[in-house]
């Protein structure tokens, strides 16, 4: 780089940046500049010492931030000073501390700077702008933005390799522990139960159960003068933000509650990977298909029973209401169908003689649709379904046939091992072939393969790849139905032991015992209890 006059006066930005990787050492939560950022500067204002042509007017920093997204906020600032015509020069480091991004580099250094007359300067690289490029600049700059691009990519598929491999682990690797958990002080990446938040999801989870509105609960909480999940984080000391916050003071919504119920994590399984981004350079987050989520059970303590959890979920897919200046649905609600059409059977009542009668009928009938009303009276309904329930509940519980089922087991258990063992072999078979692929593309950089070699073996890689993964994702399926049909067998038994002897039932009990209630136009009813499967494999056994 030459050191002559240029014959005019340039007023200088100092730009210096660090990714997020390599700056702020961990534990440090303050925003105050790194050693890297600072030495940067010391470096550019040495440089500049005896360059008498070029006055420093300010300096920009971006400590933290990746250097394949051009909208960091201080060179954005940057810019904004350029725009307006306080600015005409740039100094950095060097082309990696301007940005890692090919296109967007060459777009700034080639036409953005020239257009606007700017003066770029990278002093380690030995390129300024004001004496032109000779040849080799022209081959060289291209070429370093391009290597800086690729090691920004390279970084990249690192740091979502290794985030997947934590994952699938079972590690947490959130910024924020979601509200009725805490991060273990001995081990971040481990979740501990809150106890004072888990005894609020709790409540949470029971009122829906009960027949409450997620506006009624959030109602309730907000009246109980209860933090929510925001303004807790808060009070606990953690500088958390959310883009959900609306007033200065976050109060409890339904939206806040519905996110409870349906989060999963709650009955002790890790779901994570929900969230992806296209590239390293596109920050725009997308949404993966629920097929594609990790997720790791037994991971941490669980708050709420997983059939609670599966029941309130059934709920939330219902069309429920609750009847005006009521604080809960009717016992059936959600529950009770026409068996000819399918349609929800709808509560009506009517005054006559002085009485009230309340009966339900089918919900196409009443919108004026072919079929019939279905008629049946609220009370017979819930009588005879009631004592339908009570003696399913009896038969379950005959400890001859429980005895039969467990002494089953067993065989069922090491089937379930053995699924296990097989997924457990073909996630490695996948880790495999995906570490293949990310390390071919490192040996067509460095010439050990030529193209069509790595095109021969990318295809080949790709193919074992979604082999394995779709291996993976019928094993799944499998496992689950073991688990559901086999190794949960005590589990659903103790749902219907614990209600032998009942006088009376809750909504509680209907939504987690009834799957739904037919009713046919000769008023017979026909009720599909929960864990059918499960009680007829008992039945088959016994």
């Amino acid at each position: 780089m030459e050191n002559g006059k240029t014959g005019r006066i340039y007023h200088a930005a100092v730009y210096a940046r660090l990714s997020r990787e390599d700056s702020v050492p961990e534990g440090n939560t303050s925003r105050e500049e790194s050693n890297s950022i600072v030495n940067q500067k010391e470096l550019i204002r040495a440089f500049l010492a005896d360059k008498p042509d070029i006055e420093i007017c300010g300096e920009w920093a971006d400590d933290g931030y990746s250097g394949a997204d051009f909208q960091r906020p201080g060179f954005q600032r940057m810019i904004r000073e350029i725009e307006a015509g306080r600015i005409d020069c740039v100094v950095v480091k060097d082309l990696s501390r301007f940005g890692r991004n090919f296109v967007e580099a060459g777009r700034y250094i080639d036409q953005i700077f020239p257009a606007l007359g700017v003066r770029f300067i990278a002093v380690n690289d030995g390129f300024d702008s004001a004496y032109g490029r000779n040849s080799s600049d022209r081959i060289l700059i291209p070429f370093k933005n391009l290597i800086n691009d690729a090691y920004c990519r390279d970084i990249s598929v690192k740091v979502r390799s290794q985030l997947e491999v934590k994952r699938k682990k079972g590690d947490f690797i959130g910024s924020f522990a979601v509200y009725g958990y805490l991060k273990d002080p001995d081990d971040r990446h481990r979740l501990v139960v809150d106890k004072y938040a888990a005894d609020v999801v709790k409540d949470i989870f029971k009122w829906k159960l009960e027949g409450a509105s997620q506006q009624r609960i959030a109602d309730w909480l907000n009246d109980r003068g209860e933090l929510s999940p925001m303004e807790y984080k808060r009070l606990c000391g953690t500088r958390y933000q959310s883009g959900f916050q609306i007033n200065t003071k976050t109060r409890w919504t339904a939206v806040a509650v519905g996110r409870i119920l349906r989060n999963e994590i709650y009955t002790g399984t890790m779901v994570q990977g929900k969230r992806t981004t296209p590239n390293h350079k596109v920050k725009k987050t997308l949404l993966k298909p629920s097929e594609e989520w990790v997720r790791v059970e037994g991971c941490h303590e669980p708050i709420i029973d997983k059939e609670d959890f599966f029941a309130v979920k059934r709920l939330l897919l219902q069309d429920t209401r609750v009847a005006p200046e009521a604080e809960t649905v009717y016992l059936l609600s959600g529950l009770v169908f026409c068996a000819d059409c399918g349609f929800n059977m709808v509560r009506n009542s009517v005054c006559r003689g002085g009485k009230t009668y309340v009966y339900y009928m089918c919900g196409n009938n009443r919108r004026g649709g072919s079929c019939s009303s279905h008629r049946v009276s609220s009370a017979l309904l819930e009588q005879s379904a009631f004592l339908a329930l009570k003696r399913h509940i009896d038969q379950t519980a005959d400890m001859e046939r429980v005895s039969a089922y467990m002494e089953a087991l067993p065989y069922h258990q090491a089937e379930s091992e053995k699924a296990d063992r097989k997924l457990l072999k073909k996630q490695e078979e996948a880790e495999k072939y995906a570490c293949l692929k990310n390390s071919l593309y490192e040996s067509l950089m460095d010439g050990l393969v030529d193209r069509g070699e790595y095109l021969e073996l990318k295809t080949l890689y790709d193919g074992r790849l979604r082999e394995a993964q779709e291996a993976m994702a019928r094993l799944r399926k499998e496992t689950e139905s073991l688990s559901r049909n086999c190794t949960g067998g005590a589990r659903w038994m103790e749902q219907y032991k614990r209600y032998r002897n009942l006088t009376e039932w809750t909504r509680h009990m209907a939504v987690t015992l009834i799957d739904r209630i037919d009713v046919f136009e000769d008023c017979r009813i026909q009720i599909r209890f929960r864990y059918r499967d499960c009680y007829e494999r008992v039945l088959a056994e016994a």
